[in-house]
C-alpha cells in the first residue's frame, strides 16, 4: 500500500482506527527512498525511524493523541539534527554531527513526527535548481533529466515522490516556492520570523524563512500550527499569537480582493504559464473573489538588490567555516559558494559599501513599501513563481546570471519579509507549474484560505 500518497489527516485516521501501524508507513517510505534514482536524500535514518515508529505505535495503542504521531517527515540538510549527520550538501561538513536539534525539529518531534532522513539541496542553499550539491543533483520526479528547482530540491522531491508526508525546507529567495512549483506540491514560505531559524544553518540571515512542503493546503496549515511561534533562542520571532489556521480552511473567498501585479505578467513570462494562471484567476472570480490590477513599480530592481544583499550576508555567515571551528577547510567550498563569498566581500569592502550595499538596502525599503501600499488595496496578491517551466539539468550551469533570473518573481517577497504560498495548478507538457499567493505580514491564514479555493485534484 502506498501510504505516503495520502494526506496526514487520512493517515492519522487510519492509525487511530488501528487499520495499519506507523511502522508500515515508515517502511513503505524507506523502501521508496531505497529504490529511487532521484537522489533526493543525503542521509537516511532507517534504524532510528523504525524504532521511533514502533514507539509511536505503542503510544497510539495507549491512547496518546498528537497531531503528527507516527508520521514520517524529512528535513533539508541544513537543519541541525541531534546525532544525525548534517552536511548542508557541502563536503566542508561531510562528517559533521550536531549536538543539538533546531527548534523546528524539536517541535515536530514533540508533535510525534518521525525523521526519516535529511534531503539533498544546493550546497549551503546556494542555487535555484538543486545542481550545486556536492552530492550530485536531484532530479525532477515528473520528467527525468529536468531540474526540480532549488535550493530545497530534495525536500520537494521527497514529498512529490511519496517518500514522506512532510519535508522542511528554507526559502531565502524562492527556495521553497520554486521547487514546490516544479514538483507539483504545496510549499509555504512564512512571514520572516514567524518560524524560528535557531539551529538552521544560515545562508542570508535577514532573508531566510523556515517553511515546508506538503501534499495539500490542509497539511501545510497543520504543520505551520506546530512550527510557528515565539522562540527564546531566536530574537527575530515576535510575540505575536499564532493563528488557528484550520479555521481559514473552511472559509469561502467571496469578496476577497486579489491583486494581479502587472510587472509579474510581462513579456518575460512563458505564455503557457501565464495562460494557466489566468485560468485560475477566472475560477477564483467565479467563486466570488474580486480581481484588481495593481502595480509594484520597483519589481525590476529586485534581482539586482537581492544579489547584493544576499551575497553580503553569505560572505559573513560562511566566514565561520574555516577548517578550525567546523568541518574541512575552505578548499572544499564549491564554485557557487566561492562566487557568492567574493561578491559579498566586494560589496562590503571599503570604498564600495556605500555604492552597492547601502543603496541596495535603500531599494529594499522601496520594495517593501510597494507591497505595503498594495495591501492597502487588496487582501492577497497572485503571481507566477517562475518565468519558465523546469529546465534540463546542465542547461544553465555555465550561465549563473540566467540561473539567478529564475528567481525574478520570488526574491522580492524575501526582501519584504512577507509570506508566500506556492500551490500546484497542473501540468504543461508533463512538467508541473504552480502559482504563488502573497499576503501582508503574518497573513498565512488568508493564504491558506485562497490556496484551498485553488486546490483541486492534480491534472
Amino acid at each position: 500500500m502506498n501510504y505516503s500518497a495520502y494526506s496526514i489527516h487520512k493517515l492519522r485516521e487510519g492509525l487511530k482506527k488501528k487499520d495499519f501501524p506507523s511502522e508500515d508507513i515508515v517502511k513503505d517510505c524507506l523502501d521508496r527512498i531505497k529504490i529511487s534514482k532521484l537522489n533526493a536524500f543525503i542521509t537516511i535514518c532507517e534504524t532510528e525511524a523504525i524504532k521511533k515508529a514502533k514507539e509511536a505505535d505503542k503510544k497510539i495503542k495507549d491512547g496518546v493523541d498528537l497531531p503528527l504521531l507516527g508520521i514520517p517527515i524529512s528535513a533539508k540538510d541544513i537543519y541541525l539534527t541531534r546525532n544525525i549527520r548534517t552536511t548542508a550538501a557541502s563536503r566542508v561538513l561531510n562528517r559533521y554531527i550536531p549536538q543539538y536539534s533546531a527548534t523546528v525539529i524539536e517541535r515536530l518531534e514533540k508533535a510525534g513526527a518521525i525523521i526519516i532522513g535529511k534531503t539533498n539541496c544546493d550546497a549551503w542553499a546556494h542555487g535555484s535548481s538543486g545542481e550545486n550539491s556536492d552530492y550530485g543533483p536531484t532530479e525532477n520526479p515528473y520528467l527525468k533529466g529536468y531540474v526540480p528547482g532549488g535550493s530545497s530540491s530534495g525536500s520537494a522531491v521527497s514529498v512529490a515522490a511519496n517518500m514522506c508526508l512532510v519535508s522542511m525546507g528554507t526559502d531565502t529567495g524562492g527556495s521553497i516556492r520554486l521547487p514546490a512549483s516544479f514538483c507539483n506540491v504545496v510549499g509555504l514560505k512564512p512571514t520572516y520570523g514567524r518560524v524560528s531559524r535557531y539551529g538552521v544553518i544560515s545562508m542570508a540571515s535577514s532573508l531566510d524563512s523556515i517553511g515546508h512542503f506538503t501534499k495539500n493546503v490542509d497539511d501545510s496549515a497543520l504543520v505551520l500550527s506546530i512550527t510557528a511561534g515565539k522562540d527564546k533562542n531566536d530574537a527575530t520571532t515576535p510575540e505575536i499569537e499564532v493563528d488557528n489556521y484550520k479555521n481559514y480552511l473552511t472559509k469561502d473567498i467571496k469578496e476577497v480582493k486579489i491583486g494581479l501585479p502587472r510587472e509579474y505578467f510581462s513579456d518575460g513570462l512563458d505564455k503557457r504559464v501565464k495562460e494557466k494562471i489566468e485560468n485560475e484567476v477566472k475560477i477564483l472570480e467565479a467563486k466570488g473573489a474580486r480581481i484588481e490590477q495593481i502595480s509594484l513599480p520597483n519589481t525590476e530592481y529586485g534581482i539586482t538588490c537581492y544579489y547584493i544583499v544576499q551575497p553580503a550576508e553569505v560572505s559573513s555567515n560562511l566566514a565561520r567555516y574555516d577548517g578550525l571551528r567546523y568541518g574541512n577547510d575552505r578548499a572544499h567550498f564549491g564554485n557557487e559558494a566561492k562566487r557568492r563569498i567574493m561578491l559579498g566581500s566586494y560589496v562590503l569592502s571599503s570604498g564600495y559599501y556605500d555604492a552597492y550595499y547601502k543603496k541596495a538596502m535603500q531599494v529594499r525599503t522601496l520594495i517593501k513599501k510597494d507591497f505595503d501600499e498594495a495591501f492597502k488595496k487588496v487582501d492577497v496578491i497572485i503571481a507566477p513563481v517562475s518565468p519558465t517551466l523546469p529546465w534540463k539539468i546542465g542547461e544553465k550551469t555555465q550561465d549563473p546570471l540566467s540561473m539567478y533570473l529564475s528567481d525574478i518573481y520570488t526574491v522580492n517577497v524575501n526582501l519584504a519579509g512577507i509570506p508566500g504560498l506556492s500551490v500546484p495548478i497542473g501540468l504543461i507538457e508533463g512538467l508541473p507549474v504552480g502559482l504563488q499567493i502573497l499576503g501582508p505580514h503574518f497573513s498565512e491564514g488568508k493564504l491558506f484560505q485562497v490556496g484551498k479555493a485553488i486546490e483541486r485534484p492534480k491534472i
